[in-house]
């Protein structure tokens, strides 16, 4: 049998399912519970070695979002942009998921431990601990000003993507709709060009994933960084707004950036449909698709579990080396599986975090 394939994983949702459920938060954590995708024996089970964990804060329900159409309805849909986010609900649930991450190596100290630098990544890795690196996702908690980015900074915060799919002070992002394009609206708000380069000047990682056409262009011609986008997919195979273009595929080969596969169906399957019983092919063809244009050093995992609906061939962490097989089954040799498994997303963040 072969030995298990460490995965780095470029974004999940598991602070969320802490901050939902407080009371039990050691059950969700520490056992094995069956519920969603994550938790520390599935982890272990499936070779997760390391990952971005992404604070997110939900939209309260809005006309037209999913609490009246449904998470994701049958293709064509278009929901609603949720509208921008209370800043004062955004601070107050992103500080209770950095207690909730702190929380996290305490109560596992020989499992898991947070880190700020690609250097402590692999300390970590070498340790056999899950090398956490904290994200946010949605940058509502920080003003105008970033002056609460220096704050996050301090507590450990090492990426983030400026937008979820609604606007902030910063810009705006792409609605969920299918089949679509990202070309939905304008670039980053002034405010937004200082994020992009304070963040270049603290070594923060700029996520590229949820942000629109235009954002994201403003981003490449201003970021000193190799772009990244943590959770996303091709657009030339699933056309969702959600995916990625040749032309924004190409940007990114361009600055020596990196992509994570993001495994929800509705970004994977080309007739964007949420149904889990699609089999690998569609993984696999995205994964041919961003290794034809940004090459085979350029490309990772980006699951977003506990996030978004998975393969049920998949299922959770624990079924990721079978996903690895898949690979191997596919005719990727040995050295491709390991770097699109953590090597490369292990040297994107030395680019990028520094050692």
């Amino acid at each position: 049998m072969d030995e298990p394939v460490p995965v780095f994983d470029g974004h999940n949702d598991f602070l969320l399912r802490l901050a939902r459920d407080p009371a039990q938060r050691a059950a969700t954590w520490l056992a094995q519970g069956g519920q969603k995708h994550l938790d520390l024996p599935r982890m272990r089970a499936g070779g997760f070695a390391g990952g971005l964990f992404a604070i997110f804060v939900p939209s309260p329900p809005y006309r037209g979002g999913p609490d009246e159409s449904g998470p994701m309805p049958a293709a064509p849909y278009q929901i609603n942009v949720p509208p921008a986010l209370d800043p004062a609900l955004a601070i107050t649930q992103t500080l209770d998921m950095v207690g909730q991450w702190l929380w996290m190596a305490r109560s596992a100290p020989d499992d898991f431990a947070h880190c700020t630098t690609a250097a402590e990544i692999r300390a970590a890795m070498a340790a056999g601990k899950i090398a956490g690196v904290l994200h946010l996702e949605g940058a509502e908690a920080i003003g105008a000003d970033l002056d609460a980015l220096h704050v996050f900074h301090a507590l450990g915060l090492r990426s983030l993507g400026p937008v979820w799919s609604r606007p902030t002070v910063f810009g705006h992002g792409v609605p969920f709709a299918f089949p679509g394009g990202p070309d939905t609206g304008p670039g980053l708000t002034e405010a937004g060009k200082d994020l992009v380069r304070e963040c270049n000047a603290l070594k923060v990682m700029i996520d590229l994933s949820h942000l629109n056409e235009k954002g994201f262009d403003d981003v490449a011609d201003l970021s000193t960084a190799p772009l990244v986008a943590t959770h996303s997919n091709a657009h030339a195979v699933c056309p969702s707004p959600r995916n990625l273009t040749d032309r924004q595929l190409d940007r990114i080969a361009d600055s020596g950036g990196m992509v994570g596969l993001n495994f929800a169906t509705f970004f994977l399957r080309p007739d964007g449909r949420p149904g889990t019983d699609c089999g690998w092919d569609p993984m696999l063809r995205h994964l041919d698709h961003l290794i034809g244009r940004l090459g085979e050093d350029h490309v990772g995992f980006g699951s977003d579990f506990d996030g978004c609906v998975v393969p049920e061939v998949l299922g959770d962490a624990a079924g990721l080396q079978r996903l690895i097989g898949a690979l191997r089954e596919h005719g990727y040799d040995s050295a491709l599986i390991r770097k699109l498994a953590h090597e490369n997303w292990l040297a994107h963040l030395e680019r990028t975090l520094g050692t």
